[in-house]
């Protein structure tokens, strides 16, 4: 699941917990339970982790990986969906989770559209609103070389610059093109305000492009000795060899420096997604001061 089940809002003092939203939204206590890859997480970006620190035996809700799957995959639907997002509170989708996982409710089926999951669910999203077609679709990617307008990396997500939830324009002068990210981001924000604010961390957006360039590359490199390790164990027929061992060395290394990248590319988009929600909160704090 993505970090933001596992995050609690403030602006000055972010904290990770050990569980997810829904898990607490049953009810469980955080501070109960354990969970190492959440807190070193939590440390690496100094947010404060509320959890055990020792390890712990997992108890899961959904007891098969099969069911758990399924349940991720609705879940990364909705997080990825601004069409749900915009129509659909969190409180209200993790509650139909939570007793569709309790065995009161439809199993999510990963055969199905995401729109049937929800209906089944009983779950009312109007998907309507969204009525770019696929031709369009192409077309924004085309024109704009399939790179996000915004950060500069490689985009297929066509968005709208006025939320459609607010404008329900779906003119072609009203779309364009941005990666999955920055598309999460932005939201509800208004198009000036997220534009104004990209424009003050060019420098960061660069930052961005470089890594998901080198990462690229890197990956592509480690796949293409993955598959040369493989074929040469096929034609040797042993798994035990001096030269196997070599290239075995070379690739960990290349691996070792892909995982270094990545996770400094994490932190930087992480920086980047903080800066822009506490702007947006202290821009609604301007315009509505009574806002609590």
């Amino acid at each position: 699941m993505a970090s933001l089940h596992f995050k609690q809002a403030g602006l000055m003092n972010p904290k990770l917990t050990s569980i997810c939203d829904i898990c607490i939204q049953r009810g469980r206590n955080p501070e109960e339970y354990a969970n190492d890859a959440v807190a070193t997480f939590a440390k690496a970006l100094l947010y404060a982790f509320i959890g055990k620190e020792d390890k712990q035996e997992v108890e899961w809700i959904v007891k098969t990986r099969q069911l758990q799957k399924r349940y991720e995959g609705f879940i990364q639907d909705y997080d990825n969906n601004r069409v749900a997002l915009q129509q659909l509170a969190r409180v209200d989708f993790n509650q139909a989770v939570i007793a569709s996982q309790d065995g009161e409710g439809f199993v999510p089926d990963p055969g199905r559209e995401f729109a049937y999951n929800l209906e089944q669910m009983g779950l009312k999203v109007d998907f309507q609103l969204n009525e770019v077609d696929y031709i369009d679709r192409e077309r924004i990617r085309a024109k704009y070389h399939y790179r996000c307008q915004y950060c500069g990396r490689s985009g297929r997500s066509v968005d709208h610059k006025d939320p459609v939830s607010l404008s329900h324009n779906n003119d072609f002068s009203n779309l364009i093109l941005s990666c999955s990210e920055c598309n999460r981001i932005k939201s509800d924000m208004p198009y000036d305000l997220f534009v104004s604010l990209n424009e003050q961390i060019k420098g960061i957006n660069q930052k961005l492009v470089k890594y998901e360039n080198s990462l690229g590359t890197l990956k592509e490199e480690f796949q293409y000795r993955r598959s040369y390790l493989a074929a040469q164990v096929h034609l040797k027929g042993v798994i035990a060899d001096p030269e196997l061992n070599a290239i075995r060395q070379e690739n960990k290394k290349l691996q070792d420096a892909i995982d270094t990248l990545q996770s400094d590319y994490d932190e930087l988009r992480h920086v980047r997604e903080t800066y822009f929600s506490t702007q947006w909160r202290l821009h609604e704090l301007e315009q509505n001061p009574d806002i609590v």
